[in-house]
């Protein structure tokens, strides 16, 4: 359609009609082309709404197309070429000229070459026709003969048309129309002079594959200017997605993969577009690529007239072209005959994930075969395939992975929700039995040591707090000095027994460096027997108010373990803020009690207070290595066992070996 190198003082048009082409006269118009037997061509502008101005003009025929026009190496515009093949009739011709007719009347110049003309319009929708009027003069050397004559013209940026534009060209007089189409803009920059069509300036890239990389590297021709805005698309009329980053993955190439180019900056321009991969020899792995990612899938089912069928999908990048065909399997899979079916180019859908697919159906086939699909692609060396509807080890081995997958994930989701609890069952089996672990509200006493130390005051009351908030029901010494004033101090800690005993629970201890000393003094004033009173007053007078309340502890300590059981009711704990304290440095007195540094190991003493605790309540042994005396006090159930005797509200205490009644 288009003429590349086609000047506007030398025009060379292709005649549909006619291949003669006119000898124009100095005084002719350029664009306009008139064959033998009419000179002095002129074309005018006019108007629409005109009417032809004589009847002697017929046109036989109209034909027009759209090329380039390109003068020298100046920019190349869009021209309309309008072929117009008329019919000249000399006798109404002369009427028009008022040729009297008179035999004796001498020829004038004008009488012997009459004037006539030709008027064709152009529309493009939505704009107002434009219409062209060509006059000429008949030559002629016959006298009443009609004349067949060519006219062509050429409209240089016809008004109101563009590319991709719809034009109806039409004559006057003998209306004679034709619709003709302007070629887009992608269809002329395409051709070899792109480079001299404004409207072709557009951005353009240039892919480099990087195989130690395995990645194709996209760049701008024109380095000059910004990375211009990329979508990618498979196949040239595929569905292009936006491509935000300058690489892409060499797996994920194929033939078919086109790019679009733009400036955001000016939307008027076109886009271009480029499928450099298409015919590349570059890499064997951009083909490869391709082949790796067709999948097919097969069913079975029934047509409307109830006949067994089985349909296929095939999925690509690209569309391909080979053959499809059902087979049975045995140890290979042997071709049905009668059902091969070809793959072409055409009737491929895209869907949702830029992949083309092409559906077929095999009709009346033995399903009882379960049969199978094998496809054929062109330039493959082996078939893929077969592909089966029934594929039970696959959908085994499917299922035992899932369910494998579930139980894992299950398993992890119990553990998280049930964290404490098997924290708690774990422990109670590493001590040789197995509990009931209830929420049942444990009793717990904490005793402060005999020593005043404001830190460790604050610390025993946090510690209480924090045992209160966990659930537990907690009597602190601190806590209950009206009761120790009321009662004195060992029937008071003596008066807590019985909740431990119908609730479970411990009794805790608070260590410093002082209470360990007291521990050791304590033990050793037993060992050498105090036999009077007075050489006990004021053995205990320490400054900490509750130091009568700590050393009875040590009198129901030291029976306990006489009795072995002593574990099962002391705890004993230490802050990290003062000297850390090795295990194997306790009294003898204290040794086989659980030592707990707090906080670091805070969780572990709520672990054993509540899981020690139930197990004491659900059969374990209680206090009943005491027993109440009016005239003596507490006394234990032993042969010769310490006990302490409570005199007054002073810190003063008398011990005494008592014997079984």
């Amino acid at each position: 359609m288009f003429l590349p190198g086609w000047s506007v003082c030398c025009i060379l048009l292709t005649l549909r009609v006619s291949a003669c082409v006119s000898e124009i006269s100095e005084n002719d118009d350029p664009e306009v082309n008139c064959s033998q037997g009419l000179f002095d061509c002129i074309r005018k502008n006019v108007s629409p709404l005109s009417e032809a101005e004589n009847d002697a003009v017929d046109v036989q025929n109209l034909t027009a197309h759209f090329k380039l026009c390109c003068k020298d190496r100046a920019q190349c515009i869009l021209c309309l070429v309008i072929d117009t093949g008329i019919n000249i009739n000399l006798n109404k011709t002369m009427e028009n000229e008022d040729h009297s007719g008179d035999d004796d009347e001498d020829y004038s110049e004008e009488t012997r070459n009459p004037k006539a003309s030709v008027t064709v319009c152009y529309k493009a929708a939505p704009t107002m026709p434009t219409c062209k009027k060509v006059e000429f003069t008949v030559n002629h050397t016959a006298p009443y003969r009609d004349i067949q004559a060519k006219i062509s013209m050429v409209i240089t940026k016809p008004a109101g048309i563009t590319f991709s534009s719809h034009v109806r060209v039409y004559s006057k007089p003998s209306y004679r129309t034709q619709d003709v189409v302007v070629p887009s803009l992608n269809e002329v920059c395409s051709q070899e002079l792109q480079e001299r069509v404004e409207e072709c300036h557009v951005p353009k890239l240039r892919s480099v594959i990087n195989q130690k990389m395995n990645r194709v590297e996209l760049q701008s021709v024109d380095s000059n200017k910004s990375f211009p805005s990329v979508c990618v698309q498979y196949e040239n009329n595929g569905r292009c997605q936006k491509l935000d980053r300058t690489t892409i993955p060499l797996y994920s190439v194929t033939r078919c993969m086109c790019f679009e180019v733009w400036d955001e900056k000016d939307e008027r321009l076109r886009r271009s577009q480029s499928c450099p991969f298409i015919n590349t020899t570059k890499s064997e792995d951009i083909q490869r690529n391709l082949w790796q990612n067709v999948s097919v899938s097969v069913g079975q089912g029934q047509t409307n007239d109830y006949l067994s069928m089985l349909w296929w999908n095939l999925s690509a990048p690209c569309r391909l072209e080979g053959e499809v065909w059902p087979c049975h399997k045995e140890s290979s899979c042997r071709e049905i005959k009668g059902f091969k079916q070809q793959l072409t180019n055409e009737t491929w859908i895209q869907n949702k994930k830029g992949k083309w697919e092409k559906h077929g159906v095999f009709e009346e086939i033995d399903l009882q075969l379960s049969p199978c699909v094998m496809v054929k692609v062109k330039g493959m060396a082996h078939d893929l395939g077969p592909f089966c509807f029934k594929n039970t080890d696959r959908w085994r081995w499917s299922l035992l992975v899932v369910g494998v997958m579930l139980l894992i994930c299950l398993t992890v989701l119990i553990f998280y929700l049930f964290h404490d609890f098997v924290k708690k069952w774990v422990w109670s089996w590493h001590h040789g039995r197995f509990v009931e672990i209830g929420r049942e509200q444990l009793h717990v006493v904490l005793l402060s040591p005999p020593d005043v130390d404001d830190g460790v005051s604050e610390a025993v009351c946090r510690l209480g707090s924090l045992l209160c908030n966990q659930g537990f029901s907690v009597s602190v010494d601190q806590w209950c000095r009206k009761e120790q004033c009321t009662l004195g101090p060992l029937p008071w800690l003596h008066s807590q027994l019985p909740e431990l005993n119908s609730q479970g629970g411990r009794v805790v201890l608070v260590l410093t460096r002082k209470a360990l000393e007291k521990v050791e003094e304590w033990s050793q004033q037993h060992k050498e027997g105090i036999k009077t009173k007075g050489e006990d007053k004021g053995l205990f007078q320490i400054a900490s108010p509750y130091s009568d309340v700590f050393t009875a502890s040590l009198c129901i300590i030291q029976a306990d373990k006489q009795l072995g059981r002593a574990g099962e009711h002391f705890l004993l704990v230490k802050f990290d803020s003062h000297p850390r304290i090795d295990r194997r440095e306790l009294p003898e007195l204290l040794q086989g009690l659980m030592l707990f540094q707090l906080p670091s190991e805070t969780q572990a003493l709520l672990t054993e207070l509540t899981v020690g605790g139930t197990r004491r309540g659900s059969g374990g042994r209680t206090w009943t290595g005491w027993k109440w005396s009016a005239s003596d006090g507490w006394r234990a159930k032993t042969k010769e066992e310490p006990h302490c005797k409570y005199v007054g509200v002073q810190k003063n205490f008398e011990t005494k070996p008592l014997k079984r009644p």
